[in-house]
């Protein structure tokens, strides 16, 4: 399977630009409270295969980690089950856009 990745910087542009996709930070709560990309939602890694019915189909969605490796394990299996998903190539780390330490509905499990 081809898996979609993006760099920080695409990303950021793809959000910049309004292209219509959601941002989904895959790490762990309290790695997220050290700061997101601003409107991204929270769905730890382990909670993906439950939180499915939660996403759109019709949906665009690129998933986040710290380094690249955990979203890439998400956007692999979110994209065996159909969805339309970017993985963000070295994740947190790499990001030099705005982040965000509000965390107001930021958790969706």
């Amino acid at each position: 399977m081809n898996i979609h990745e993006m760099s920080p910087l695409e990303v950021q542009a793809a959000i910049e630009n309004k292209e219509g996709y959601k941002v989904i930070d895959v790490r762990e709560p309290m790695e997220v409270e050290a700061g997101r990309i601003p409107e991204s939602i929270n769905i730890p890694l382990g909670e993906i295969p439950e939180s499915i019915a939660k996403l759109d189909k019709d949906g665009k969605y690129i998933l986040v980690c710290r380094s690249g490796a955990r979203s890439f394990n998400a956007t692999l299996f979110l994209a065996s089950k159909g969805f339309h998903v970017t993985n963000m190539a070295g994740g947190m780390m790499d990001w030099n856009g705005p982040v965000s330490s509000d965390l107001e509905g930021v958790y969706e499990g």
